[in-house]
């Protein structure tokens, strides 16, 4: 009877998940809804603030950067060419598109995302990408991330940006990624984890666990299944920074979650972004 308590309850967790990223594939904007009525920083100026360069900026098919970021996995991951780059989560296929030029003609950039809208986005994208760049190393394939369709050992690179939070079974998403990863694969994720836990009123939010955040853990428990998934972890850097910044232009989702807070407290005092760079180890133990 519990597990299948669980499965409802996941089931429940992706159907919401599912309908919301729906809307913003089909309507645009960000998680708190379009950037013109939510008032909100611009996809573009989001992008800027959390580690996007201009030239990875330039270019890109419309409507690809969909303002979801908390990070910049393509760099921390120093993609080189002929790398296969795998997105969980891709969404309108931004980080794909990034990735895809910097692993050329000879590598190859996959993005895996569960809600129908945002791989049917991607796609359509995808094509003026082929027409602009004359690069033709994108896919974009439908499926859950704890359930990657991507055989074993395929993969060079697996990246991801503020999704694996929307996940009710973040383990079993870090154990595909060891499983989609040739030996002595990297992994490069910003994410966000939690300083101390969130108060019920956040944690409860339907729009906080949209905006990857009412489905947070502690920044211990990300690094503590990063290594169970047997996966060496590299880097765990923690930016409250990013989380300031979105509260200081009154991000709508944020602005929510900082009325809900104890009096004299801000978001940033319990969410950090976290950027987690972790590798494979080129061979098993006993092997």
């Amino acid at each position: 009877m519990d597990c299948e308590r669980e499965r409802d309850e996941n089931r429940d967790v992706h159907g919401t998940v599912r309908e919301a990223y729906a809307k913003i594939a089909r309507e645009g904007g960000s998680c708190c809804g379009p950037a013109s009525c939510c008032g909100g920083p611009s996809p573009g100026s989001l992008a800027a603030a959390v580690g996007y360069g201009r030239d990875e900026l330039a270019g890109l098919p419309e409507g690809a950067n969909l303002g979801l970021s908390c990070g910049n996995p393509t760099a921390m991951a120093s993609l080189r060419p002929g790398d296969v780059v795998l997105d969980l989560g891709a969404g309108g296929g931004f980080d794909v598109f990034i990735a895809a030029r910097k692993v050329g003609p000879s590598g190859r950039a996959i993005g895996v995302d569960m809600t129908p809208d945002m791989v049917d986005k991607a796609r359509r994208s995808a094509e003026s990408f082929r027409a602009t760049t004359g690069l033709d190393n994108v896919e974009f394939r439908l499926g859950e991330i704890e359930h990657l369709p991507v055989p074993d050992a395929s993969v060079d690179v697996v990246i991801s940006n503020c999704v694996i939070n929307l996940s009710p079974d973040k383990q079993q998403v870090w154990r595909e990624i060891a499983r989609v990863l040739r030996p002595g694969g990297r992994v490069s994720v910003s994410d966000l984890a939690l300083w101390q836990p969130l108060p019920d009123a956040v944690r409860e939010s339907v729009q906080a666990l949209v905006g990857c955040v009412a489905g947070a853990v502690l920044v211990d428990e990300t690094r503590r299944m990063v290594r169970s998934a047997g996966l060496v972890e590299t880097a765990c850097e923690t930016r409250p920074d990013y989380i300031d910044a979105l509260a200081d232009v009154s991000d709508p989702l944020y602005r929510e979650i900082a009325a809900k807070l104890p009096p004299g407290t801000k978001p940033s005092d319990f969410l950090t972004s976290l950027d987690i760079t972790a590798s494979k180890p080129s061979a098993q133990p006993g092997a």
